[in-house]
Formats: C-alpha cells, sequence, structure tokens
C-alpha cells in the first residue's frame, strides 16, 4: 500500500504563492502516476495537475501557467508550487497516487485546506 500526507496550505492574500507538500511511504516502488486534485465546498473534485515517473506534467487549463508540480523521489515528496493565487483556487487539495504493475491501485491523502481571500 502506499500512504499520502498533505501539508502547506493555509490562508493566503489573491495574488499570493503557496508550495503545497506530499510525503508518500509505503509500496512506493509501485508508484506511476501521480498528482494533485482540489475540491471547493458544493463542487465535485477536479484535476488541477499530473505527472508521471520521470515524465512530462499536465495541467488543467485554470491552473498551466501559475502553478508548477514535481517529484522529487530521493526524498519521496510531491509538491505543487502555487503563484498568482486567486479566490477562485480555494479548495482542499488531495494528493493522489496510482501504483501497482497495471496500475490499479489509487491512494489519496486527507487533503489540506488552501483559502485565498481578494
Amino acid at each position: 500500500q502506499v500512504q499520502l500526507v498533505e501539508s502547506g496550505g493555509t490562508s493566503v492574500q489573491a495574488g499570493g504563492s503557496l508550495r503545497l507538500s506530499c510525503a508518500f511511504s509505503g509500496s512506493i516502488f509501485g508508484i506511476n502516476d501521480m498528482g494533485w486534485y482540489r475540491q471547493a465546498p458544493g463542487q465535485q473534485r477536479e484535476l488541477v495537475a499530473t505527472i508521471s515517473f520521470g515524465g512530462p506534467a499536465t495541467y488543467a487549463d485554470s491552473t498551466k501557467g501559475r502553478f508548477t508540480i514535481s517529484r522529487d523521489n530521493t526524498n519521496n515528496t510531491l509538491y505543487l508550487q502555487m503563484n498568482n493565487l486567486g479566490p477562485d483556487d480555494t479548495a482542499v487539495y488531495y494528493c493522489n497516487a496510482h501504483y501497482g504493475r497495471f496500475n490499479q491501485h489509487t491512494a489519496w491523502g486527507q487533503g489540506t485546506q488552501v483559502t485565498v481571500s481578494s
């Protein structure tokens, strides 16, 4: 199994920056793709960004150019650098990992709250 623990969420003003971290542990050698998702109140969880092992990153249109996902396999940590934040970025942010020989397993973290005030 894979365990994920997010941190770094807090309250910031619009235009500010934050970096979220996701520490992963357990069967980490089976991890393939990882990503960040977010869920605002009353809305469905949506993709923010993904990154494959040694591969390119992909971003939602709403975060492209402002957010950067990166993965440090030495320290077993996934990051999300968020710049130029706006109130629409307010949500609980979740770390996600797909693992297993056929990517058949999915792990989620508990989430970290990001609140952006105007």
